[in-house]
């Protein structure tokens, strides 16, 4: 168990970590820069051309500390909604670079790709029986919500909304990776405690984003990319399907709830109120800078918000 644990943490961390220097500069030769939208802060203008697709980074440490443990049950299937939702991102994030269309992909374009990655990771999860449709329920030990007609709808529903959840908080420098490093940590320890065969990816994604966050803190020298926040969604939403805590998702993963959800109530209100906005900004986290707070008191605020949830999650099991 310990290897399973300490090998992909430092793996993972170092693969990223050595990486970092190597991929930045060629992603700054080859002119791969974020193009930040004019209707963004401004104080964001000045990111533009800061390079981007460093999810590749992490990305590269997962799969190397994962390959040890590809046999253990439940590794695969993770894996393929993490990598899976990498590679729509990483399209995305080709378009937005090659033809300088900062919206990427269109929306019908994204959707249907996490559409096919979704629909294949329940496929293959329910085909090979590593994935139980059972659903454990919050704060009532022992009780689980079992597999009905509406199961396999509610968590398209589940997997698609934390993926974008995720993929819109990434905004901040940090922000993404330090929430997630997060909710990653916790699932390593429901992973470790109840003897899942998941332990390895949990650890090796936490492991990868502390070597990713070298780089990725304020000010940022490489951003992840939707390459990195959708893979990250992916892993999520994943580890949370193979560990039957998908009920607990809005707990560990409210910063990307609340996030998508600004992101709604300002689109419904707008066009109810004719012109009128909720929020000086969505999603939130560009609300708060707004407010005045700085990118890092943002980040921080997130990631003790998280850390306190995480901890409330697990006395919820």
């Amino acid at each position: 168990m310990w290897n399973a644990i300490v090998l992909p943490v430092f793996l993972s961390f170092g693969v990223s970590a050595v990486l970092g220097p190597v991929l930045i500069p060629y992603l700054r030769r080859l002119k791969i820069g974020q193009t930040v939208r004019d209707e963004g802060p401004k104080s964001h203008l000045k990111k533009n051309g800061t390079p981007t697709m460093g999810g590749i980074l992490f990305l590269a440490g997962v799969t190397a500390a994962c390959l040890p443990f590809l046999k253990q049950e439940g590794m695969d299937s993770v894996l393929i909604l993490t990598l899976g939702f990498g590679l729509v991102g990483f399209c995305d994030d080709l378009i937005k670079v090659v033809l300088h269309r900062s919206m990427g992909l269109l929306a019908w374009q994204k959707f249907a790709g996490q559409m096919a990655v979704t629909g294949f990771f329940l496929y293959y999860g329910i085909r090979t029986g590593e994935m139980d449709l059972a659903m454990k329920v919050p704060f009532v030990p022992q009780a689980e919500i079992l597999p009905g007609s509406l199961t396999v709808p509610f968590l398209f529903f589940v997997i698609l909304g934390t993926a974008n959840g995720t993929n819109f908080t990434d905004g901040l420098d940090g922000l993404a990776g330090s929430v997630t490093v997060l909710v990653a940590v916790f699932f390593a320890a429901v992973a470790i405690g109840t003897g899942s065969g998941i332990v390895p990816v949990t650890c090796a994604v936490a492991g990868g984003l502390l070597g990713f966050l070298l780089f990725n803190v304020h000010p940022a020298s490489v951003f992840m990319g939707d390459t990195g926040s959708l893979a990250l969604g992916g892993f999520v939403a994943g580890s949370a399907c193979m560990l039957k805590l998908e009920l607990f998702l809005p707990i560990v993963g409210f910063v990307y709830l609340a996030e998508v959800v600004s992101v709604i109530l300002q689109v419904v209100w707008f066009k109810a109120t004719g012109g009128r906005r909720l929020f000086r900004m969505a999603p939130l986290h560009h609300h708060f800078e707004l407010c005045g707070w700085s990118e890092t008191r943002i980040v921080a605020v997130f990631s003790i918000l998280t850390s306190l949830l995480c901890l409330i999650a697990l006395a919820g099991l």
